[in-house]
């Protein structure tokens, strides 16, 4: 069994910068392939002061292209080489929801890693069963269907507590299968309209009652880019006041593309709550 990892409640909020593997991720400036480019984001992800890097292979973007494991897998192993080269003691996200893909990285990399499912298990049956096995923490979203699909399935009958009842039933199963520690991530962006994107914004605080870290990632997306009718390189600005409220409304950890931004949001909202 491999050793758990443990960020301690106290040390929150932090800040979880992006690693995309993918040659398809909606934002073209974080897509990393080459290993000078996947070095050097490393060390500016470090530098600009993230606690953890988040290191995807396959893209969650709507309508993004199947790939096979496989290649997911390739592309993880050839980057995690690189980052572990660079910063050996990072703190590392793995942003997959294969089981398998998952597994390989953690044995072959060590311990200290969690694993970032957008299906919260949905997508693979085994993965509950591989996280109590590996005992490391373990990030689940929410969302219907897959990538390719998720938007096609976005009605509710009462929001929020569909997506409370959600979390609650993902909680109790993995609580049942001996997983410590879970983080939650209500998904913006997936399975959602740009008004429920903002209603889950407005209710955030309502997450409260799992007493679970809780992650937001708003990083230059749709829900920004329609409100302000900007492009994607036009939208940190809507990004970091997105971060700014999601903080005031008890977020944990946010996960960017542009770290030194997120940063400073956490700087100056612990300044106002020490």
């Amino acid at each position: 069994m491999m050793p758990s990892v443990s960020i301690q409640l106290s040390e929150f909020p932090v800040v979880m910068g992006i690693l995309n593997l993918t040659p398809d991720s909606f934002y073209a400036d974080s897509r990393k392939q080459t290993e000078k480019a996947i070095a050097e984001r490393v060390c500016q992800i470090l530098t600009e002061g993230a606690a953890i890097i988040d290191v995807g292979a396959y893209s969650s973007r709507p309508q993004a292209a199947f790939v096979d494991e496989a290649e997911e897998s390739a592309r993880l192993q050839f980057g995690l080489e690189t980052l572990f080269r660079e910063a050996p003691d990072a703190l590392v996200s793995i942003d997959t929801f294969r089981s398998q893909v998952a597994r390989q990285a953690i044995e072959r990399f060590g311990k200290r890693m969690i694993i970032n499912d957008i299906s919260a298990g949905q997508l693979d049956k085994k993965m509950f069963d591989t996280v109590a096995e590996l005992q490391v923490p373990y990030l689940i979203m929410h969302m219907r269907g897959t990538p390719q699909t998720m938007m096609q399935d976005t009605h509710y009958t009462d929001l929020m507590p569909e997506i409370l009842q959600y979390f609650s039933e993902k909680i109790d199963a993995l609580r049942q299968k001996g997983v410590q520690e879970i983080w939650l991530d209500p998904g913006f962006g997936f399975s959602k309209t740009l008004t429920q994107n903002y209603k889950v914004l407005q209710n955030l605080p309502k997450f409260a009652q799992f007493k679970l870290p809780l992650l937001v990632g708003f990083s230059r997306k749709t829900m920004i880019r329609e409100v302000l009718g900007v492009s994607t390189a036009e939208a940190l600005n809507g990004t970091t006041v997105l971060n700014t409220v999601a903080l005031m409304q008890g977020a944990d950890i946010l996960r960017v593309h542009d770290v030194k931004e997120a940063v400073e949001a956490v700087k100056l909202f612990k300044a106002i709550t020490v």
